[in-house]
């Protein structure tokens, strides 16, 4: 079980703006924090460019969201933007299924205390309160890189393994290859600052509204 925040409301309408938009919504964790209300106002600002939307429990399920993106697959054809209202792992199922298409997460994942309950998926979050699909491809960096690089593959992988593991693909070269066939290689001319470990909040203090 997972905890969302939307990202900066100016952040996901330049994402946007202007874009014909396919929404996927998770309520998958929505009894421990997912902030319908406002997703809801967010979306209303933009509503005349979405042209499908999808509510359903679980984008962690792999084959289940399989099964949605082909019943929904005339109107995600359409769509130049696909945006996400959930959970990390959520984005990446997606991003995974729909790698021709620019996938956006709308949600950071915040840091929760305690057990979880066991993680069946392919894809993992870290829940660190800042999240970077949107500039590496819906791959994460953290989750896939053993050494969790934010700017670029170490000097260890070899014909697209990863150092640590060789059985691995190299998770940069996953980001760069799924960039490449999108044609945004620009965004690779991002370089991440450290990352700031403040945004990794708790459950108790996300209740008081910090």
């Amino acid at each position: 079980m997972l905890v969302m925040q939307v990202k900066p409301e100016e952040e996901i309408l330049s994402r946007v703006w202007g874009r014909r938009v396919f929404i996927f919504e998770c309520f998958g964790c929505r009894e421990v924090h997912f902030p319908e209300e406002k997703i809801e106002t967010l979306v209303e600002k933009f509503k005349e460019k979405v042209i499908g939307k999808l509510s359903c429990d679980y984008l962690c399920r792999r084959e289940f969201v399989q099964d949605y993106i082909n019943e929904y697959c005339q109107e995600i054809e359409r769509a130049e933007i696909i945006l996400i209202f959930s959970c990390g792992v959520g984005t990446q199922v997606v991003s995974s299924l729909l790698e021709d298409k620019i996938v956006y997460t709308a949600c950071d994942t915040l840091y929760l205390n305690g057990f979880q309950g066991l993680t069946v998926q392919d894809f993992n979050c870290n829940q660190c309160g800042e999240c970077y699909l949107n500039y590496t491809g819906g791959i994460c960096p953290l989750t896939n890189c053993p050494k969790g690089l934010l700017n670029g593959p170490c000097g260890g992988a070899k014909n697209g393994k990863c150092e640590v593991n060789p059985e691995a693909d190299c998770a940069w070269e996953l980001i760069y290859n799924r960039l490449k066939k999108q044609g945004r290689l620009n965004l690779l001319k991002r370089v991440f600052p450290p990352r700031n470990y403040q945004k990794i909040i708790t459950e108790s203090l996300l209740r008081k509204g910090v």
